[in-house]
């Protein structure tokens, strides 16, 4: 049985300047992600609880961990990292998750692109220009990328209050 502590979250600042108010709130963010996932075994972070959606929080980490690898490594930072989870015959692979996959595989993964992130981004201007590109083509700048990670953790972590209350009761932000 694998669980993970309560992490600590810490509030963005009121005050910050752009960017540091940037990082704050996609480490809120992030760490919100940690915290609807805190306490709970594998087999209940690969429940479906909100049928008929096969969403999951272990799902949901490991979509996060490609999300993040996308944007920070392979288009900011211009690399060519192969996806953890999907593949072409299986383009929703980070959510398809089976009675094999572990939340302290899916944990690591997640954390270990977090890091490679922050690396990537640490010491950029907000206004730099991406050096790899989208899918269209596209280069982004830093300031959309942050925005970006932030209306997508936001989002997911909507989904993961519902899965959360709907495998265990629990509820809150």
């Amino acid at each position: 049985m694998t669980t993970i502590e309560t992490p600590e979250r810490q509030e963005p600042a009121l005050d910050a300047e752009e960017l540091s108010m940037l990082v704050g709130w996609l480490e809120y963010h992030r760490e919100t992600l940690a915290l609807k996932c805190a306490g709970l075994t594998d087999e209940q972070l690969r429940t479906a609880s909100m049928p008929p959606s096969g969403l999951t929080l272990m799902g949901l980490m490991r979509h996060m961990s490609e999300v993040e690898q996308h944007w920070f490594s392979n288009v900011f930072g211009g690399e060519q990292g192969a996806p953890h989870y999907f593949t072409d015959e299986d383009p929703d692979g980070d959510f398809h998750v089976g009675p094999e996959d572990t939340f302290e595989e899916a944990l690591a993964t997640w954390h270990g692109e977090i890091a490679k992130a922050r690396v990537h981004a640490e010491g950029h201007a907000l206004d730099e220009l991406s050096a790899g590109t989208a899918r269209g083509g596209q280069h982004f700048n830093l300031r959309w990328i942050y925005t970006h990670m932030i209306e997508e953790y936001a989002r997911h972590n909507g989904h993961a209050d519902l899965l959360r209350e709907g495998v265990d009761g629990s509820i809150g932000d």
